[in-house]
């Protein structure tokens, strides 16, 4: 997989995918990402991405024409899955979105700044538009960063333990069910008993009552009616 991020200030995004699972994804060559810096794409001897709203109105508008150079470079002779608009409108991201764009090959994701996009590109060149949350941040790029993070790691082959990503908060419509590790007891506090008993069949048992219930009480919503 590919996914092409288009920034203003693509300084952001060194951090996040130089680091841990992504690091290792791509040492592995299982999962690509390239981050454009905008102003390289910029009108006149100044570069200018942005300018200021029609009708008036605090705040400047991302212009089209820098991001359409950019993404028609990119593009250019390669077959793109989705265009990703990331903005505190679009909608809200999920864990089932996350399995549904980790079947994708090659994505561009744009990240919003100062007032957002001019409109048209979310008219006519944006292909999905979503949101991490509903809280406004300076820009796309940390929104971006958690979108690929999550997708990257449901990718074949870049979890040590493939199987791991099954059992995550979320899959199956579940939170996850508590987990522990050594020692057993820490002063006093001690690790439920079926764990350490050797019976896979009653531990898996509890996870799914344990997954349940911690649904039940902080993400109900979750829950289908027969459920409830």
């Amino acid at each position: 997989m590919k996914i092409d991020i288009i920034s203003a200030v693509p300084e952001l995004l060194d951090s996040p995918f130089q680091h841990s699972i992504m690091k290792r994804a791509a040492e592995k060559s299982l999962f690509e990402v390239v981050v454009h810096d905008l102003r390289k794409y910029g009108i006149g001897k100044h570069n200018k991405i942005d300018d200021y709203q029609y009708g008036g109105g605090a705040g400047m508008v991302m212009c089209i024409e820098p991001i359409l150079k950019c993404i028609s470079e990119i593009s250019a002779g390669q077959e793109i899955d989705e265009i990703i608009y990331m903005t505190p409108d679009g909608e809200e991201y999920s864990q089932k979105m996350a399995n549904h764009l980790s079947m994708k090959k090659h994505m561009i994701i744009i990240c919003g700044h100062y007032k957002g996009i001019d409109e048209r590109l979310r008219e006519h060149v944006v292909t999905k538009e979503i949101s991490i949350g509903s809280y406004v941040l300076s820009g796309g790029e940390l929104a971006a960063a958690v979108v690929v993070d999550s997708i990257g790691r449901l990718l074949p082959g870049v979890l040590n333990d493939e199987t791991s990503a099954l059992f995550d908060s979320y899959q199956d419509d579940m939170l996850a069910p508590p987990v522990y590790t050594r020692p057993a007891d820490y002063n006093g506090w001690k690790v439920p008993d079926i764990l350490l008993s050797g019976n896979d069949g009653k531990i898996e048992e509890w996870r799914e009552d344990r997954a349940y219930e911690r649904t039940k009480e902080r993400r109900p919503n979750l829950l289908k009616p027969k459920d409830e």
